[in-house]
């Protein structure tokens, strides 16, 4: 038997919901998921409950945005498509937040 999954407010959480994602959805929900450090089922529940997450600084999520940043260098001088325009504008914010030691709060789907 499997192991009874608890929320963080000890409620059971014993409901599936499943969608279907294109692959290029597929891939900008995985990065943003690396990136906010928490799981893809806190990370979905989040953005349709609570229409923000909160992204707290540790090695994970600073070895995540490496890897963004990364990304936009290779990137750079190429024609930009609008999922790498928001990652990198949401990268950055997390970036700056992260400089004065706050939590970062961003949105998670477009404005």
């Amino acid at each position: 038997m499997s192991r009874k999954n608890y929320d963080n407010k000890g409620r059971l959480r014993n409901k599936v919901v499943a969608f279907r994602m294109s692959e290029e959805e597929n891939e900008l929900l995985n990065r943003k998921v690396f990136l906010s450090g928490k799981t893809k089922q806190d990370y979905i529940i989040g953005s349709i409950l609570e229409k923000e997450i909160t992204v707290q600084g540790n090695p994970y999520v600073f070895r995540s945005l490496k890897d963004e940043l990364v990304r936009f260098v290779n990137i750079y001088g190429t024609p930009i498509q609008d999922d790498d325009e928001e990652m990198m504008i949401w990268v950055l914010e997390m970036i700056l937040a992260m400089r004065t030691k706050e939590k970062s709060k961003v949105l998670p789907l477009n404005k």
